[in-house]
């Protein structure tokens, strides 16, 4: 109901400012693009965090996941090449799991010492190995590898066009879209973004969001393992190997950043460059918290990331000024609904606590409604944002989710704690 709500208000601002761009089929694939990288690092520190142990080394495991991604991509196939970076990103979760679980190293120190450690191994393999020989040969050089070949894209025939033996298939979805009619159009484009030419890696990426809350919620070993991230010494009691658990789910972590590294080098890019990953480990990390460490959360919040990248990307200041009017009525609901919450809590207040919480409702109320008219009275004053804007966009949006969300978060209680096999608690 809530996506429905925000399709229908993204559809709503488009018609208003004919941006035709903001749930065109191109903005939608952009972003379903760009959202994956950050999505599987993101994955990859909810396995972590739910075992207690914090990974701040995802933007480290993702650049070894490129490196190897593309070293043995170029020369055996893209296949092999997905699966050496998962391998890659894995041996960096494995030395982060023998520095925090095996010697108790901080867990910040440890993860900041891999992302200076990924960096420079890699730097200095590409230099070592692809600047030389038949890599060099094949367009390899110190910064980057030779060209990975690409991985097989699946389009819908009928819904969103392609090619079967040379008949060229109707394209209903793309012919709808073009109409620009309000909410059909806009889910018409919506839909042909997410089948039309879509990597089968993408495909894989995108069946690890159920894979991983069956795991973790459904299954024995993924009890073991959110157990061993709320209290390590009661799991003991009751026999759980909990060193085992917590290297098994960072190891896993280490893979997911790594496969996240090989699909920068596979889909996103056709070969390994220095600097490829531009932080998105970190902004995984961030789109884990506004997910509150559960999977489904993790990929809206990837995807909200990796949208406003998208209009970025595709140059959209006509695009991102109807955003304007799309985030001021947002803060509006917002407001809106603290107002409704706080008339809740008043009856209610006897506590510090609980007054405490009133007036932080109120805050929020007043925050939502500035913010809002300010955007409200920026939209009906200008005709397009800035370019330079356009850049801060996905940044500055990582900063208002997590400021927003902050209340409702809970990470797992002895995430980040040092364990130690039958000490006191």
């Amino acid at each position: 109901m809530l996506a429905g709500a925000l399709l229908i208000l993204l559809s709503l601002v488009r018609v208003i400012d004919d941006a035709n761009d903001v749930t065109s089929s191109g903005t939608v694939s952009a972003a379903l693009r760009l959202a994956v990288p950050i999505f599987l690092a993101g994955l990859g520190g909810l396995w972590a965090e739910r075992s207690g142990i914090i990974n701040i080394g995802l933007e480290g495991m993702m650049i070894l996941g490129t490196w190897t991604g593309a070293w043995a991509g170029y020369q055996w196939g893209p296949w092999i090449g997905v699966l050496a970076g998962i391998l890659g990103g894995a041996l960096g979760g494995l030395l982060h799991a023998v520095a925090t679980v095996s010697f108790g190293v901080d867990h910040i120190v440890s993860g900041v010492a891999i992302n200076i450690l990924g960096l420079g191994l890699t730097q200095f393999l590409a230099g070592l190995i692809f600047n030389t020989g038949e890599a060099k040969a094949l367009g390899g050089g110190p910064r980057q590898s030779p060209p990975v070949d690409p991985i097989t894209t699946l389009t819908l025939p009928v819904l969103s066009g392609g090619e079967i033996g040379g008949w060229k298939s109707p394209d209903w979805l793309g012919s709808l879209e073009k109409q620009h009619w309000f909410l059909l159009s806009d889910v018409a484009g919506v839909l042909r973004g997410l089948t039309a030419g879509m990597s089968l890696l993408t495909l894989v990426a995108l069946l690890l969001v159920p894979l991983s809350f069956f795991v973790l919620w459904k299954t024995a070993f993924g009890l073991r393992i959110r157990s061993c991230g709320e209290d390590p010494y009661a799991s003991e009691s009751l026999g759980v190997n909990v060193y085992r658990m917590k290297y098994a789910a960072v190891i896993i972590s280490g893979g997911f950043s790594g496969l996240a590294g090989a699909f920068l080098v596979t889909v996103a890019a056709p070969l390994y460059q220095d600097g490829q990953t531009g932080g998105r480990g970190f902004i995984g990390l961030a789109a884990m918290i506004f997910g509150n460490w559960r999977p489904g959360g993790l990929l809206a919040g990837s995807m909200l990331f990796g949208y406003t990248d998208a209009m970025n990307a595709r140059g959209g200041g006509e695009s991102v000024h109807a955003l304007l009017l799309f985030v001021a009525v947002i803060l509006a609901a917002v407001a809106v609904w603290q107002v409704v919450r706080a008339s809740r809590i008043r009856p209610m207040v006897t506590t510090d606590l609980d007054r405490r919480t009133l007036r932080n409702a109120y805050i929020g109320i007043v925050i939502s409604v500035l913010a809002a008219l300010g955007l409200f009275v920026w939209f009906l004053n200008s005709e397009v944002v800035p370019g330079e804007l356009v850049s801060f966009t996905p940044h500055l949006t990582t900063l208002l989710v997590l400021a927003l969300a902050s209340q409702r978060l809970r990470m797992p209680a002895a995430n980040g704690l040092r364990y130690r096999r039958g000490e006191a608690r």
